[in-house]
């Protein structure tokens, strides 16, 4: 359930990251700022149960990865440059979930429901 709210904070992300660029009434920046609130507050609801560092990323990734290709639809300019280093990000992000070891790993046996 964690990860699906980091997740969905990162669409979201990728959704007010977008509107940025065409914002031009207090209604457009109120609609902003209140889906800005809604992403964060779902990635400090996944930190409760995941560790920070690792959901951190995943949500910064996701909100880049899918801010570039929103704006490559909307007609900003690329290179195979960024594209490049977009996948080295995308590689890093992958590494560090896949080394990144769970609270239910981290504690020893028998120690899971004391506090």
């Amino acid at each position: 359930m964690a990860w699906l709210l980091v997740f969905t904070g990162g669409i979201i992300e990728v959704i007010w990251a977008s509107c940025l660029k065409y914002a031009d009434s207090f209604s457009e920046w109120a609609i902003i700022a209140a889906l800005i609130a809604v992403s964060f507050i779902m990635l400090i609801r996944a930190y409760k149960t995941i560790p920070v560092a690792p959901a951190y990323s995943v949500f910064v990734g996701i909100g880049t990865l899918g801010t570039y290709i929103t704006g490559i639809f909307l007609g900003e300019p690329y290179s195979l440059e960024q594209i490049s280093f977009l996948i080295l990000l995308l590689i890093g992000i992958i590494g560090l979930q896949m080394t990144t070891k769970s609270e239910e790993e981290k504690s020893p046996k028998g120690e899971e429901g004391k506090s």
